[in-house]
């Protein structure tokens, strides 16, 4: 009688499914002018589409499909109304369905306050084949995750672990493929991560590189526009650092054109390695554990969905979030400890949550005529007293020290691009200024947002203050770290305007003798096999302050494909190396993996140093 139950519950199953179709936004073939998101589908469930058009309309994404049969569907959308944590007004990013160019009647993202399942309309299909676009209201970042036609007319569900079930089994997911063998993966398409990568490459290893972006570079990539900081060629491994020239860029600044950060340039340098297979827009979601050692990591690509295995006996976690490590069980850190802790002068008298933030930077330009801007006012707060009258914005715009950078980081990120379209509207519309500001438009919003801290995760070591500043030699010190100790803090002026909702910060600088970073701060104390280089190396707050500059994690990824192809070698594992082959990374360290003599056309940015150490 149970078989018989099943088998008709199986069968009721298939026949729903055969009449309702989920297509997911990221897998539209023609985009227009909306984005793909990736950045919080750990939170909430997916990639999606935004119209990112900084108050102009932006052109309709639109993909042909196949409906299950004629006749009538109920449409739904599941969308997010990204302005509701600010405001109970209908929200900023607001859109339309089309199927076969019939507008559905209902409005969508305009209410509610989470992701959630909105009607978009009804539709009497005619044909099978249709046509299916989103048509953007408002040029304020409208969202769409997924469109649902169903005949029975059911809400699909909410419930982010059954909804993960209900698209696997919509889109009839089956199991991850393999692929293939490696003897390192490497997640983390950032700079780190590529040195990294090409640095055991070099070294004839077969490597898998996964970056969750289609372009490569992190924040230094033109999606954020941080420039690089920090020193190359320092003492005792002189030869650290000189394969940043073989990708950096050549001009300084942040919040600049596209073209200063020659995304063009780290492709190049990544596709001209033969042992190197990149995986762009590849998010890794899940790992397989064999006791203490990861076996395997799991991945989802951003726009078709499709799920892969990696296997290796080597991984690094270049993520800056700690992503792998988190997923392992790897031990980790996130906020500030207690001076107590590690007796370090800058920490606080009590260990809190307090991280440094992220930045949306953004830039306007002048026009020889008047350009407008829509009024966008969302309970920030923004006025003749509080308005910032300045034409861009960059590190100083940073958001969300005061919330979780893992949980809480889609709003982070929203709030971000909230108070920048707050700001430009009031200049505009109604501030005192306005006429400086008539011919002006913005001209660039980052929507990818650039983070400075969240997990760290904890190796052998943990560097502190009192390593920099005391200048504790290690034997095994590898590439030394030169930025000062540089510590964000919500900026007094910005929190008397917005307490507790700052979004402009202060850097407060403490000047170290270029330290090199020990070894044993590039592996998980806990997790075999894992590697980490970026900033979620094992730093207290106060230590990320100096190592976090890119021109270092690029250093300290050399270091890991350089160990990579030690373990390699000798079928050991990242511990090993300290423990018996410290000599052998030593005389890679002083060789370098970067190529000789080419051309430094890099030195900007480079920050304030004590000079070299006298012992």
């Amino acid at each position: 009688m149970k078989s018989i139950i099943t088998l008709f519950f199986i069968f009721c199953l298939c026949n729903i499914n055969a009449q309702n179709l989920l297509v997911e936004a990221e897998s539209f073939d023609k985009k227009g002018g909306w984005l793909v998101d990736q950045q919080f589908m750990d939170l909430m469930g997916s990639p999606y589409l935004m119209a990112h058009g900084t108050g102009k309309r932006v052109a309709d994404a639109s993909k042909s499909i196949e409906l299950p049969e004629m006749g009538k569907y109920k449409v739904f959308v599941r969308t997010y109304n990204w302005t509701s944590p600010w405001s109970k007004k209908e929200g900023a990013g607001q859109f339309k369905i089309k199927v076969d160019n019939e507008i559905l009647p209902n409005v969508v993202g305009a209410t509610g306050d989470k992701w959630e399942w909105q009607v978009a309309g009804e539709f009497d299909a005619k044909s099978k084949n249709v046509l299916i676009a989103l048509s953007d209201l408002t040029g304020f970042n409208g969202r769409c995750d997924a469109i649902y036609f169903t005949k029975d007319g059911t809400t699909p569900t909410n419930d982010l672990a059954k909804l993960e079930a209900f698209r696997k089994d919509m889109l009839g997911i089956k199991k991850a493929k393999s692929a293939g063998k490696y003897d390192f993966v490497v997640v983390g398409g950032g700079v780190a991560g590529m040195c990294a990568a090409v640095t055991a490459a070099r070294e004839g290893l077969k490597v898998a590189l996964i970056n969750d972006r289609p372009i490569l570079g992190g924040n230094n990539s033109a999606e954020i526009r941080v420039h690089l900081g920090g020193r190359v060629n320092v003492e005792p491994y002189p030869n650290l650092g000189n394969m940043l020239r073989e990708f950096g860029h050549s001009k300084g600044g942040n919040a600049k054109p596209a073209d200063y950060y020659e995304d063009l340039k780290k492709q190049d340098f990544i596709d001209a390695e033969k042992n190197i297979t990149l995986y762009s827009s590849t998010r890794a979601i899940g790992v397989t554990m064999d006791e203490s050692k990861i076996q395997s990591v799991l991945t989802k690509h951003i726009e078709s969905g499709e799920e892969f295995v990696f296997k290796a006996p080597l991984f690094a976690d270049c993520t800056g979030d700690g992503t792998i490590g988190y997923l392992a069980g790897a031990e980790y850190r996130m906020g500030r400890e207690s001076k107590a802790q590690h007796n370090e002068k800058l920490a606080p008298e009590k260990a809190d949550q307090l991280t440094m933030g992220a930045s949306v930077q953004w830039y306007s330009r002048d026009s020889d005529s008047k350009k407008s801007f829509p009024e966008f006012d969302y309970g920030l707060g923004f006025d003749e007293n509080t308005i910032e009258k300045v034409t861009m914005g960059e590190w100083t715009w940073e958001t969300g020290m005061n919330f979780n950078q893992i949980t809480d980081f889609e709003r982070i990120r929203d709030y971000g691009m909230a108070v920048i379209f707050s700001n430009w509207s009031f200049l505009k519309r109604h501030s005192s200024v306005k006429a400086k500001y008539a011919n002006k438009e913005l001209a660039w919003v980052a929507y990818i947002s650039g983070k400075r801290e969240s997990r760290r995760l904890v190796g052998d070591h943990i560097l502190t203050e009192n390593d920099l500043v005391d200048w504790v030699e290690y034997e095994d010190g590898t590439a030394s770290t030169t930025w000062s100790i540089d510590l964000h803090y919500p900026d007094p002026q910005n929190t008397k305007k917005f307490p507790g909702a700052e979004f402009k910060s202060i850097a407060v600088h403490k000047a170290i003798h270029p330290y090199p970073v020990p070894y044993r701060c590039l592996y998980s104390r806990n997790i075999d096999n894992l590697f980490m280089a970026g900033r979620n190396i094992s730093v207290t707050h106060v230590a990320l302050g100096t190592i976090r500059v890119m021109r270092t994690t690029a250093m300290l990824g050399e270091v890991v494909g350089m160990a990579a192809k030690i373990c390699n070698e000798n079928k050991s594992l990242p511990r090993s190396v300290y423990t018996s082959h410290l000599s052998e990374l030593k005389g890679m360290m002083l060789k370098g993996a970067g190529k000789l003599n080419t051309l430094d056309n890099q030195r900007f940015n480079e920050g304030a140093t004590l000079g070299k150490k006298q012992k």
